[in-house]
């Protein structure tokens, strides 16, 4: 009787290690000020050239890229899966994104790119790669990202895309909101904007298929308890407060646990989110859902690698950037790369 148990358990999980699918990832990462070294007359980004303070050179570009495909091929080993979707902000252009996709690490993944050059002064953006044996790419388009009371206001695009995966819709925003820059509280309407722009974006697309899942994702420079992400995006924090068309965020309790994706002041906080729609945090339509890892409590995910740590000096234990003014460091982002998971 003990030997049929013990071949009945032994071939459950045969079978189970068989069929298993493995999980889609996707994941978002703030770059910092990835410039290629070539002056662009249309844009302010002389900071970034060879005769710039920062005396950004061939070198120091390559030596940012190796460290991208470094970030992005270490989240892809920790269990063998590439990433199906990646959001990008502080990206100078194209030619930037063709280099890093070109790389041996990350060849591999045969990564597309969605990129639209935005009215941002600095001429820096959000793009997209994504794996078209993953991602079914139907269409792309970038959203002029709106502030009603400063019409004129120029700053990255909303940049959105969308088709299937697996046969099922998905609809893709990624962004970066304004900065703080000049008080928290005295640029947040801005933040607000764009979170409710967005989340109509998502409800216009939900009117027209309810079973489109939405993931929206950035860096959105507010924490996910703040009035942006909280209120104006509508992104919950509990899945039981959940109703059909909310967004979930899978790093309101991780903030709340004293996570970070970056330190300012002696201070953690999580401006690089990915929110996900009730249908796939829940499941309630088609086969995906948003997957959490049996030795986690959370839905999100934060790439905490050693390397990426500043480890001396003023900002010991901080996020090692690539520059420090106009000093350089040789590291990686000031922010940290954040991914979710998400399967049958």
């Amino acid at each position: 009787m003990k030997k049929k148990v013990l071949f009945t358990a032994l071939l459950a999980m045969f079978i189970a290690v068989c069929f298993a699918q493995k999980p889609y990832k996707v994941m978002f990462y703030n770059i910092e000020n990835f410039f290629d070294t070539i002056n662009d007359p249309e844009v302010r980004d002389d900071e970034f050239t060879p005769e710039g303070p920062k005396a950004w050179n061939a070198a120091k570009y390559a030596k940012k890229l190796a460290n991208v495909e470094r970030v992005l091929f270490d989240i892809a080993a920790l269990d063998r899966i590439y990433p199906a979707v990646i959001g990008f902000s502080e990206v100078e252009n194209r030619t930037v994104l063709e280099d890093i996709v070109a790389t041996k690490k990350l060849a591999p993944a045969s990564y597309r790119v969605v990129h639209y050059d935005s009215p941002e002064a600095r001429g820096v953006d959000v793009a997209f790669l994504y794996r078209p044996d993953q991602f079914k790419l139907e269409g792309s388009f970038p959203v002029k990202a709106e502030v009603p009371t400063l019409p004129n206001f120029r700053t990255r695009d909303i940049l959105t895309m969308w088709g299937t995966i697996e046969g099922e819709p998905f609809y893709f925003m990624v962004a970066h909101w304004p900065s703080r820059l000049g008080g928290k509280d005295a640029s947040e309407f801005k933040r607000v904007a764009l979170g409710a722009q967005m989340r109509r974006l998502a409800d216009s697309v939900l009117r027209i298929n309810p079973a489109t899942k939405v993931v929206a994702m950035g860096d959105f420079n507010d924490d996910p308890t703040d009035p942006s992400i909280h209120e104006a995006l509508g992104a919950k924090g509990r899945m039981k407060e959940l109703a059909k068309g909310d967004f979930f965020n899978p790093y309101y309790d991780m903030l709340r646990a004293g996570m970070g994706t970056l330190a300012y002041g002696d201070a953690w906080n999580i401006f690089d989110n990915i929110v996900v729609t009730e249908n796939l945090a829940k499941g309630s339509t088609g086969n995906l859902k948003l997957r959490r890892d049996p030795d986690s409590k959370f839905y999100g995910h934060i790439f905490r690698a050693h390397y990426l740590f500043q480890k001396e000096g003023q900002y010991r234990g901080y996020p090692l950037r690539t520059y420090v003014g106009n000093n350089f460091q040789g590291g990686y982002s000031d922010h940290f790369p954040v991914y979710i998971y998400f399967a049958k």
